[in-house]
């Protein structure tokens, strides 16, 4: 017999016989009744969530009970060397900030990386990196942070895609001491802390090795589209750069992928075409937008983004052919000393290694040399498809075809151009230091184990001699603890105690100089267009720009087109051949008059007053101005009605007052002031229709390389046309009326 309850709605439920029977009250659903979809849903949800955070605490179920803990700690300590005090540099790299601003404000000055909101030229650059920054001003407003922040993410990210590509057919120890090498590389913290493009190159070259080497795993197509994406995009960063990865990445894949030859080359093909699209896009709207209906292509000499791309950054920074550049590069300056040496330091195999440069990435340079012939040595029984001889042979490509590059480039060169070797430096080291650990039972191993640490610290050595005056002791700590080092790696195995010993005094002696550098690079604001990591070293080329309120660094010698200490950002210069007078200037400063432009003959940098000491100063090629209250409330009134609340000589010269105001600036002749941007014929017009308020005398560049002089006619045509008045210290002119007076 059965029991019946009564449910709403009519409906009628069968119970079992002796069950207990309930009436659910109205709009009540029946206790017998299934769980819902939605509350299916929700529990599932909330269970991928938990599932999540165990992964991302725990890690894998397979990984040690550290591992993942290590990991965070080693991207949480990252975040905090790379966030340190960021706001202190101010607005770093004006020239890029002046144009992020820009873009915060107008999506078209957005798109095309625009100098200025009113979009009369572009920087010279394109515009990937500019686009993060914007949107970041766009969301937190205008600030040092906003603008630096997204860099110091990238280099953690960087740090966290080095781990992952390492730990992919490595240990977790391994794996962490690439991301751990990278992360206090002394250029790493430099520009992972700075808004040139070069942070978010690093990451998406970082970004293509992963697809790479995911594609060599599984042989699937899918993520060598997404490797040519990630290098397609690095091209929108920094343009040709990018493409000196694609011979490693394609030729790694071609000898290793587990599939046929003929698909190999299928995918390579399929590849390519991912790098034309990605990168392509963009430059083809460019191109085919007419030239008057979008801003003047800075760094360019026709108003064409393929010249830019082929000309002043491409080939020329090559061949030393860049017109319209500061000077010319290596081959300029036959009287310089060492062969092909020019304003940007003689070309050769050993350029990494020498003057400021070295202290930015070479600490480990030689050893990582050494260290990957050692790894390929040892693993040369692998099959051809061996997964961790293809991670060493992308890192290993990476970083040689790179510094190859760098080392016999004629055209322009910065010393922090070398944070595009720091991940595959960092790679190349821990997987080279994992095999020779793991293959120590042979004597020849231990020995020259024993030779490369002691190799290394003798030549950290070297390296911090060339700052002498900067912690002396700490040359000495490292050579003693090299020479530990090396007698307990000689020594056959003694228990773990014993190698856990040997691997922390071995890392301390390898690590210690350059996390030393890096250390000083985050506790000193940095600022201008040249900047570099560390301390002040002798025989540098010169600091143009750098710190705030700093001490220039003591020139190199220099041909005719000397590279002597410019006065650094408002410091006093030290003895060169010359330099460039720029710099903000934090307060008036010292210094020994020098020249003020390139080939000057003086005995010093600029002065402290023609690096923009005073306040008030206008800026010069490579650092932007200082600008005054009183000036600053000038420029502001009646900003509304016009265009351009002024104009200025030089791209740098023009960001101190935009980034002052929030007010679009015109840079005439864009970054070295020998664009044709505008010529005088369309500057005489925007004045005659009232397009421009003010313009400020000073800045820096002009005719320079083979450039335009329009920069030049201009600022004539003013002087000889307007009245000149002085608004703490600066020279203005007021343009308002459109007609001379």
């Amino acid at each position: 017999m059965s029991a019946t309850t009564t449910a709403p709605a009519g409906a009628t439920t069968t119970a079992p016989a002796g069950a207990t029977t309930t009436t659910a009250p109205a709009g009540a659903t029946s206790s017998t009744a299934p769980a819902g979809p939605t509350t299916t849903r929700a529990a599932s949800l909330g269970d991928r969530m938990r599932s999540a955070g165990r992964w991302v605490i725990r890690g894998k179920a397979e990984s040690a009970a550290w591992e993942r803990p290590a990991l965070l700690g080693l991207l949480a300590l990252t975040a905090l060397l790379y966030l340190w005090d960021l706001a202190a540099s101010g607005w770093a790299n004006s020239f890029y900030s002046a144009a992020v601003q820009a873009g915060s404000v107008n999506w078209e000055a957005f798109f095309y990386g625009s100098s200025d909101a009113a979009n009369s030229i572009t920087v010279d650059k394109p515009p990937a990196s500019l686009w993060i920054m914007a949107l970041s001003v766009r969301v937190f407003g205008l600030s040092s942070w906003s603008i630096l922040v997204p860099e110091a993410v990238m280099g953690v990210a960087t740090v966290a895609l080095v781990y992952c590509i390492v730990r992919r057919n490595f240990s977790a120890r391994t794996a962490l001491l690439a991301g751990g090498v990278l992360a206090v590389t002394p250029v790493a913290a430099l520009m992972f802390r700075f808004n040139n493009p070069d942070a978010l190159l690093v990451l998406l070259l970082t970004a293509a090795t992963y697809f790479t080497l995911r594609a060599i795993e599984s042989g699937r197509l899918r993520w060598l589209i997404w490797a040519g994406v990630a290098v397609g995009f690095g091209f929108l960063t920094k343009q040709l750069q990018a493409f000196l990865i694609l011979p490693v990445l394609a030729g790694v894949y071609l000898a290793v992928a587990p599939v046929s030859v003929r698909r190999r080359l299928g995918h390579l093909l399929a590849a390519l075409g991912a790098v034309v699209v990605s990168a392509g896009w963009w430059v083809a709207i460019v191109e085919l937008v007419p030239a008057s209906m979008r801003p003047y292509i800075g760094g360019s000499q026709t108003n064409s983004f393929l010249e830019l791309t082929f000309g002043y950054n491409g080939l020329g920074r090559l061949t030393g052919n860049e017109t319209g550049s500061v000077t010319g590069g290596g081959a300029a300056g036959a009287g310089a000393a060492g062969g092909g040496a020019g304003m940007w330091g003689a070309t050769g195999i050993f350029r990494l290694f020498e003057n400021e440069v070295g202290g930015q990435i070479a600490w480990l340079l030689p050893a990582a040399l050494v260290l990957f012939v050692a790894a390929l040595v040892l693993g040369r029984v692998a099959k051809r498809t061996d997964a961790r001889r293809a991670t060493l042979l992308l890192f290993g490509g990476w970083l040689i075809v790179t510094a190859l590059a760098f080392s016999f480039m004629a055209g322009i060169f910065h010393a922090y151009y070398t944070v595009a070797l720091a991940p595959a430096l960092a790679g190349v080291v821990a997987i080279g230091a994992g095999a020779v650990w793991a293959a120590r039972e042979r004597l020849w191993v231990r020995i020259l184990a024993a030779v490369t640490v002691l190799g290394t610290g003798v030549w950290a050595y070297a390296l911090l001699s060339r700052a002498d005056a900067w912690l002396p002791w700490l040359k000495f700590v490292v050579v003693v603890l090299a020479v530990v080092a090396a007698v307990l790696l000689v020594l056959p195995r003694r228990g773990r105690m014993f190698a856990a010993v040997t691997i922390a005094v071995a890392l301390t002696s390898t690590l210690l100089a350059p996390a030393a550098y890096s250390i000083e690079t985050i506790t000193t604001p940095h600022a201008g267009s040249i900047v570099t990591a560390g301390p002040t070293v002798s025989g540098a080329m010169g600091g143009f720009g750098g710190r705030p309120g700093g001490q220039g660094g003591p020139g190199g010698a220099g041909g005719p087109a000397g590279a002597g200490g410019a006065a650094v950002a408002g410091g006093a210069g030290g003895p060169g051949a010359g330099g460039f007078g720029n710099g903000p200037g934090q307060a008036p400063a010292q210094g020994t008059a020098g020249g003020a432009t390139t080939g000057g003959a003086g005995a010093g940098g600029a002065t402290g007053a023609q690096a923009g000491g005073a306040r008030g100063a206008a800026g010069g090629l490579l650092d932007s101005s200082s600008v005054s209250a009183a000036v600053k409330a000038l420029l502001l009134k009646d900003a509304a009605s016009y265009q351009w609340v002024a104009a200025a000589v030089g791209s740098n010269s023009a960001a101190g007052y935009q980034l002052a105001t929030g007010k679009a600036v015109m840079p005439i002749g864009g970054f070295n002031g020998s664009d044709p941007s505008p010529t005088l014929a369309e500057f005489k017009a925007d004045v005659a229709s009232g397009k421009v308020h003010y313009f400020i005398a000073g800045g820096g560049g002009g005719q320079s390389n083979g450039g335009s002089n329009a920069s030049s006619s201009i600022a004539s045509w003013v002087e000889q046309n307007f009245a000149a008045s002085s608004v703490g210290g600066v020279t203005l002119y007021d343009l308002s009326g459109g007609s001379a007076q």
